[in-house]
């Protein structure tokens, strides 16, 4: 393993732009803890993954006419999602954690999450991050999912909207076109983000200008991390697969994976499609530089005038008093 640098402004992120092994939660899991692997020996300290990416994005919505009501075809897809779909409080992250705790090394993962705590049936669009100690930090669930995305996943809520500490950085996170919303990424800067994880299933149509931006807006680090979906990627061994991919181009999702400095500057500029491991090593300096001229949520704010109110409370149908 590579020896991480002992720097206090420095950090090394790795960006695992991966396909999935496409609704098959455990094999999925096995290809990101390899990467996880891969991603420590080159001396990360962070490693992230695409939204969505385990067990995979629902591309088969839009090449199966999904939106027709009470589809026996839907429906049967869609129950074999939620089969696939992640369970914190089932363990399904216990292998994830232990990799994290064993290489010290801190994760954001983009899944699809059944979530226990809404009567574990309804899908959220989620990204968890696993802190260096294996623990999970938060888990944010897509505030509003995006058109045809709102036929399988339920809109989440403001408790995950937090961030990390993570050497001299603060981290946080959104999900695809949430990170097109000015008030989510507001609140994000003023709970001390400097480095900004951006995640999504792969375009780069979305990262090759807004990454830019985040960066500029906010005078931060911006890491977007991308997933891959080729024809291939699709699998076989069910009708409706076949379905898809005779319906489906060569590629769904073409990454474009990058990472842009407080100037908005490139440090690596939108990846091609192919799966691969991009590192970069950031200096927390940069930020403290450009912080002098403009701070979104310091001393360039007015909050006599302007101020933004946030709901952090997890959301649920029922309050139980035993």
């Amino acid at each position: 393993m590579k020896r991480r640098t002992q720097s206090s402004n420095l950090l090394t992120v790795g960006l695992a732009q991966i396909a999935p092994v496409w609704l098959d939660r455990e094999r999925t899991l096995r290809k990101v803890e390899t990467y996880v692997e891969q991603a420590a020996g080159q001396g990360c300290h962070l490693v992230v993954f695409g939204e969505a990416l385990v067990p995979g994005y629902p591309f088969w919505l839009e090449l199966t006419d999904g939106a027709r009501f009470n589809s026996p075809l839907q429906k049967s897809i869609f129950a074999e999602y939620a089969a696939q779909a992640v369970r914190p409080d089932a363990g399904h992250l216990d292998g994830l954690c232990a990799k994290a705790a064993k290489h010290h090394i801190a994760i954001y993962l983009g899944t699809v999450e059944r979530a226990a705590d809404r009567g574990s049936h309804s899908l959220y669009c989620s990204l968890i991050f696993i802190d260096p100690a294996g623990q999970i930090g938060s888990t944010h669930r897509k505030l509003m999912p995006t058109y045809e995305e709102r036929l399988v996943w339920s809109a989440g809520d403001g408790e995950g909207l937090r961030t990390h500490s993570l050497l001299a950085f603060r981290v946080g996170g959104l999900n695809c076109w949430e990170n097109w919303m000015p008030l989510p990424r507001a609140a994000l800067y003023a709970q001390g983000e400097d480095l900004h994880v951006a995640v999504w299933p792969g375009a780069n149509r979305n990262t090759r200008d807004i990454t830019r931006f985040i960066a500029l807006e906010s005078r931060s680090y911006v890491v977007s991390v991308s997933g891959l979906m080729r024809r291939g990627d699709i699998g076989a061994g069910a009708e409706w697969r076949n379905r898809v991919a005779a319906a489906s181009g060569d590629i769904l999702a073409d990454g474009g994976s990058c990472v842009a400095g407080p100037e908005g500057e490139w440090v690596l500029p939108p990846a091609p499609a192919v799966e691969t491991l991009l590192v970069a090593t950031i200096d927390h300096r940069r930020v403290l530089e450009e912080r002098q001229n403009f701070d979104p949520s310091g001393h360039y704010a007015r909050p006599d005038v302007t101020r933004l109110q946030v709901n952090r409370r997890r959301q649920s149908i029922v309050v139980l008093s035993d």
